[in-house]
């Protein structure tokens, strides 16, 4: 290490010396698990099936990161078959979305690119199809590309005023998935819990009634695995829960878990903050369950059918959930508890038994599967792929652990995240849905996930520490100065801006703090 990129207490003296302290810091906790399993991998390359795998893709809605049993952070969630995954998979356990909201978090995810590349940067909007996505690269790599549940990548508004809400018709707009186009544009609006439309691939509403959605939509799932394949196939089974219903805001879970969380573990992020949790957290813990569900069905069907073996599996989401207990929102706002999702990969080329504590992002999911099928990641991409850092000790040593993140609807913002901070900034003269960038911002939030991992005390506008703890001790020594960190983290943030082909902005602090 360069003299002026040594630590001095707990602050790097030089923005290049901070960032790649933090980076190198999370590739060491992320060795001890995966290196034990490189033996395994190597052995079991002989074995593989000549045919390309097929791709299944499982993304719940709003499902945070904290309710996978396997990440050990909540006592009182049931998954184990998502929890299977993660035991012989590989779980990226600090992996985030790139926006924290549905449209945008899914163009930027289908496309390995940002929100606002892919042109979809708040909600109602049309991906830009002139531009790869995860259906096209696997279309034209000879695979049959389906999809089944909740798209919401499609504009909701059209030219002649109808509204599109329900069956995106074939062509450009299913970006791809050409062969099984199933499900609705934006479910919530045009379905309940318990009944609801649902559109097959030629447009026919076939409804459902009597029978929970996420188990209604696991069903058609399972009708597409029990077919006769004879080309690989990629699947990607989007359930709306644990979302709530936006007509009765609230998460409804299935009946047979209704009662089921009356009093159940409250994360420690939401206790002290008003919001709704009290009255919606049973609720999301019963479609938490529900969840855990289909992805045990999918996987048994799998078994049952001969594919498991040749199926790689990610269990994933779009963005968290904070209850309304940060800007009055359930997301949308850059804090972990929105922006932080599960991430889970199994399957051939996955099976690591590892899990991985890299900061890594939604935009490396679609480069991660095109890798792992053997294809060729487009240039286009920002992401990279994640299949290397479970085995290659040089993969996770040169592993970028910061993450770029774009904010719409509460407000215009940018961050990014670290292994040991939360960076953000916004315009506060500018309404969320009405740009897609600024070219000002100011200080908006700042933490020390290290020394606040619930992100309660924001450091924005404070200057030095009172005090550190040496040993148990109180001293004023070696004491941290935020407004030095502030700076560092701006300068990088501006980067990762300007890197994204965004114009330039000015960024400015906050000199004061609340």
């Amino acid at each position: 290490m360069k003299e002026e990129d040594k630590p001095n207490g707990d602050v790097f003296t030089s923005r290049r010396g901070f960032l790649r302290g933090a980076a190198l810091a999370s590739g060491a906790l992320a060795t001890a698990g995966p290196l034990m399993a490189s033996t395994a991998v190597e052995g079991a390359a002989s074995t593989a099936p000549s045919r390309p795998p097929n791709v299944l893709m499982i993304c719940a809605d709003q499902f945070r990161t904290d309710f996978v049993g396997a990440n050990g952070a909540n006592p009182s969630v049931k998954t184990p078959n998502i929890d299977a995954l993660a035991a012989r998979g590989t779980n990226f356990n600090h992996a985030v979305c790139n926006q924290p909201l549905c449209s945008p978090s899914r163009a930027s995810f289908m496309t390995g690119v940002t929100a606002t590349k892919a042109g979809v940067w708040r909600l109602g909007l049309e991906l830009d199809h002139s531009i790869p996505s995860i259906g096209t690269v696997f279309k034209e790599a000879g695979y049959t590309t389906n999809f089944i549940g909740k798209w919401h990548v499609s504009e909701t508004e059209l030219a002649d005023g109808k509204k599109q809400l329900g069956w995106i018709p074939p062509g450009a707009s299913r970006a791809g998935f050409d062969d099984t186009w199933e499900g609705s544009n934006v479910t919530e609006i045009v379905s309940h819990p318990y009944h609801g439309n649902y559109w097959t691939t030629d447009g026919t509403n076939i409804g459902f009634k009597d029978e929970y959605r996420v188990d209604f939509t696991t069903n058609r799932a399972v009708k597409f695995l029990e077919k006769k394949h004879e080309k690989p196939w990629l699947l990607f089974v989007s359930q709306l829960e644990p979302h709530h219903q936006n007509d009765v805001d609230a998460m409804v879970p299935p009946n047979r878990y209704a009662k089921d969380y009356e009093d159940p573990f409250i994360p420690r992020d939401l206790r002290d903050l008003e919001g709704n949790w009290i009255s919606r957290i049973g609720g999301y813990y019963g479609c938490v369950q529900a969840i855990d569900d289909c992805v045990g069905k999918l996987v048994s069907t799998l078994k049952a059918t001969g594919q498991l073996e040749n199926t790689v599996i990610v269990f994933f989401s779009d963005h968290g959930c904070h209850f309304r207990t940060r800007m009055g929102e359930y997301k949308r706002v850059p804090h972990d508890a929105a922006i932080r999702v599960p991430l889970i990969f199994a399957g051939p080329g996955f099976d690591n038994a590892a899990k991985m504590d890299q900061i890594v992002s939604l935009l490396d999911l679609t480069p991660t599967l095109i890798d792992g099928a053997g294809l060729k990641v487009p240039k286009s991409m920002q992401g990279k792929s994640l299949k290397a850092l479970p085995v290659d000790e040089d993969a996770r040593r040169k592993w970028d652990s910061t993450a770029y993140i774009q904010v719409s609807a509460s407000m215009v913002g940018r961050a990014i995240r670290t292994p040991e901070w939360t960076f953000s900034v916004y315009d506060p003269t500018k309404g969320g849905n009405s740009v897609s960038h600024s070219s000002q911002y100011i200080d908006y939030a700042m933490y020390h996930n290290g020394g606040d991992p619930y992100q309660k005390v924001n450091l924005v506008g404070r200057p030095r520490a009172p005090y550190i703890q040496v040993d148990g001790e109180r001293t004023t020594e070696g004491r941290v100065d935020y407004r030095e960190i502030a700076e560092m983290l701006r300068a990088e943030l501006k980067r990762r801006i300007v890197e994204n082909d965004e114009p330039e902005p000015k960024l400015e602090p906050q000199n004061y703090f609340v």
